[in-house]
């Protein structure tokens, strides 16, 4: 046992006294040469010594050649090795590092000798391996990037990832940025997908910092360039200059149109000379063609382009052949309620007011007659070249029914007509297209006493009619409905003539008296004072009793009666000698006639006057 401790402590000692001559040497050496021959597990164990001038230069030597991994800088190294799996990268520190493969999926072409920047992840795993991550580094170094170009202005290159709703994905050095719709291009996109999978030049216009948020432009890009073509542009702009452009935008007013980097708006009237519902009938997107300048602000901010105006007016055009009386044929292109705009030719329009749509006399709604679209047969009926207009009318071609009126409707005819329209005095009753007659509200019925026509019959109603006058030169005919028929006040005039009885019921009572209805045709009024029967008392409502008719007037449908004659005989002969008066007389009864007899009759009832003698009695 001795022995063997003797024996280690020789290898021991020649081991130090091996090691020592060296080291003693290491001094004046090459630190390099220090490193590689430097018995690193000896001097863990405490056998190797080392001096305090010799620890001094070796961490010196560390210090300058190893890398820190405790720092969080990214550090570039360099790719030695390449597995299935990983990748094993140099980084000058006391181990190599590892990186999985799949970081650097962007990137299939890596190979060995690469340089890589990478950032340390783990600095001692499990396994006791230093783990790096080329992600992280990259996603640092981009965002230092980002924002260097922002604060510069640099231009950066880009690849549109996808589409987003309202714009674009795109990869600016591995940060997903956003780029508006609006800020693609000058001009509107219709188009997204187009970009989709393109490497393009951008300008970061926004970052924030708070949500990792980055916003690029490829707008601003090539705004400068146009800002210098449009300052050019407009310097040369002229009222009457004919310049090509780019159909920019269509809307339903009108065309923007790209001038080269200026837009100008040709509205929906400048697009052509015939009548359009939208410019899309005209243009297209994208299209180009010719316009010319019309006007312009003091900026020349706002120009207002023409496109029609670069052909001939089509009045210029139109045939001289064209006169008052001639027929053409034309499409319905406007509507309105005092009548149609019909094109004749294109850009050569003509009214037809509504009144020469029809003979009738009943004004109505173009609408009524014609719809947008229609091809209708018209004739010229005034037509003013230097004022570019035309009336035209459709009624000229058939025949004017006012032409033989007097032998279809001569006075006394009967006829059928609808009714058409009222007023407050009458009906207006339609016999055909074009022909209207009035009937007055005194010439609906014999016995109703209409306060409106409406209480009578109903817009749409046919009336049998008789024509009463005839007035050809004002194109008016008065119609009547009762004359159709027979009048029945002549029938009642027999049975209800003065001095004739009746068995009634008083039906109501009213204002200085009672009414007393004998049928839906005809009542009676009874004066209040006629009312008295004979122990002094009046009747009532709904009280029976008999009457004498002392008045009976078949122009004004006016029956008066009385219950006071039937008891009191002086008065009661009175009535009987006015309708043996009355019958007698081979004239019509008048008013004057029957009113004196009345007269009297009342005066001697209210003892204003004596009762007659006997002989004048019975005279």
């Amino acid at each position: 046992m001795a022995e063997d401790n003797k024996k280690v402590a020789e290898v021991s000692t020649e081991e130090t006294q091996a090691h020592t001559a060296p080291t003693a040497t290491a001094q004046q050496t090459n630190p390099t040469e220090f490193l590689d021959t430097f018995d690193w597990e000896r001097y863990s164990e405490g056998i190797e010594k080392v001096d305090e001038d010799q620890l001094k230069a070796f961490e010196k030597l560390v210090e300058d050649n190893f890398v820190d991994t405790i720092d969080n800088d990214v550090m570039t190294g360099v790719v030695i090795k390449i597995t299935d799996r990983d990748a094993i990268i140099d980084i000058n520190a006391k181990s190599e590092g590892v990186i999985s493969l799949n970081e650097f999926r962007y990137n299939p072409n890596l190979k060995e000798g690469d340089k890589v920047e990478v950032l340390v992840d783990v600095r001692e795993d499990a396994t006791g391996q230093l783990v790096l991550s080329h992600r992280k580094a990259r996603l640092i170094k981009a965002w230092e990037r980002v924002n260097n170009a922002h604060d510069t202005g640099e231009i950066v290159n880009g690849y549109v990832k996808c589409r987003t709703k309202g714009g674009m994905i795109v990869d600016v050095f591995g940060i997903e940025a956003f780029l508006p719709g609006s800020q693609i291009d000058v001009k509107p996109i219709r188009d997204y997908d187009a970009y989709v999978d393109k490497t393009m030049e951008f300008k970061v216009v926004k970052i924030n910092h708070e949500f990792k948020n980055v916003v690029v432009s490829h707008k601003a890009l090539i705004e400068a360039d146009i800002e210098e073509q449009k300052k050019e542009i407009i310097s040369r702009l002229e009222k009457g200059q004919v310049l090509e452009g780019v159909v920019k935008n269509i809307t339903s007013y009108g065309v923007f149109v790209d001038l080269g980097g200026v837009d100008g708006l040709v509205h929906i009237t400048d697009l052509s000379w015939s009548r359009i519902n939208h410019p899309n009938e005209v243009v297209e997107l994208d299209q180009t063609l010719n316009v010319v300048i019309l006007d312009f602000d003091e900026d020349k901010s706002r120009i207002q382009l023409g496109l029609k105006q670069l052909e001939p007016h089509p009045w210029e055009a139109l045939s001289d052949k064209i006169k008052p009386g001639d027929n053409v044929k034309g499409k319905v292109v406007v509507i309105a309620d005092y009548g149609a705009f019909v094109e004749i030719e294109e850009g050569v329009e003509g009214l037809i007011h509504v009144s020469e749509m029809s003979w009738s006399t009943h004004l109505r709604s173009a609408g009524d007659f014609v719809k947008v679209g229609d091809t209708v047969d018209a004739q010229v009926l005034t037509i003013d070249r230097e004022d570019r207009k035309m009336s035209l009318g459709m009624k000229q071609l058939h025949p004017d029914p006012w032409t033989d009126i007097t032998t279809k409707y001569p006075v006394g005819s009967r006829h059928t007509g609808v009714v058409r329209n009222f007023t407050n005095f009458g009906v207006f009753v339609e016999l055909e297209e074009g022909v209207d007659g009035l009937i007055y509200i005194s010439d609906l019925s014999w016995t109703k006493k209409i306060k409106h026509p409406s209480e009578f019959c109903a817009v749409g109603d046919k009336l049998d009619i008789v024509v009463l006058e005839l007035d050809v030169e004002g194109r008016k005919l008065s119609l009547g409905h009762k004359q159709t028929m027979d009048n029945p006040w002549d029938k009642y005039e027999a049975e209800f003539g003065i001095g004739t009885t009746h068995d009634v019921t008083i039906t109501d009572m009213v204002d200085k008296g009672a009414v007393v209805e004998f049928n839906e045709d005809i009542t009676a009024f009874i004066p209040t004072r006629h009312l008295e029967k004979e122990d002094g008392t009046k009747l009532k409502k709904g009280e029976s009793a008999q009457i004498q008719i002392i008045e009976f007037n078949k122009e004004f449908k006016r029956v008066v009666a009385s219950h006071m004659v039937i008891h009191k005989e002086e008065e009661a002969k009175i009535v009987k000698q006015a309708a043996a008066k009355s019958q007698e007389s081979t004239d019509k009864p008048t008013l004057g006639d029957a009113n004196s007899k009345l007269q009297a009759l009342k005066d001697r009832m209210e003892g204003k006057v004596a009762a007659p003698a006997a002989s004048t009695e019975e005279e």
